[in-house]
């Protein structure tokens, strides 16, 4: 079957939508990285916040966040992929999905962990300030101006 990308906004996504997005989250930020943080900090629940993600025969394979989407300063966060995904494209796809969704005219923002910024680079992110420690992972600030 083929992937398939969804999206919702606070308004709009269920119980059951939601659920496996924030599961994955814990799962790759939390446990597999090792990095106890609060991941539920009200975002997720604001008006322009838009919950993406890919799936496929019902398996949630990856995810992103879009704060702001509606704004001139959107921030794409949360980008979380399954282990069995990777390497499949599925991070790719909802990164370019998560790029339409934000305003023609926007610059969008992004904290890349450090490791993944020549990866955000493909996507026309750039450096925009000095790495630093988010958590105990370095983290490198990243803008994506409108072309």
């Amino acid at each position: 079957m083929a992937l398939t990308i969804e999206t919702r906004t606070p308004a709009e996504i269920t119980a059951a939508e939601l659920y496996p997005l924030l599961r994955l989250r814990v799962d790759v930020f939390v446990v597999e990285q090792d990095c106890p943080y609060p991941d539920l900090d009200g975002l997720d629940l604001l008006d322009d916040t838009r919950q993406v993600w890919a799936h496929e025969d019902g398996e949630v394979l990856g995810t992103i966040r879009v704060l702001r989407a509606d704004g001139t300063a959107p921030a794409i966060g949360r980008v979380a992929t399954s282990a069995a995904a990777r390497g499949r494209g599925v991070a790719g796809a909802l990164i370019e999905h998560g790029i339409t969704l934000c305003r023609p005219d926007a610059t969008i923002h992004l904290h890349a962990q450090a490791h993944l910024e020549d990866w955000y680079a493909r996507f026309g992110f750039v450096r925009a300030g000095e790495n630093y420690d988010e958590d105990g992972i370095p983290h490198v600030p990243m803008t994506r101006t409108p072309r």
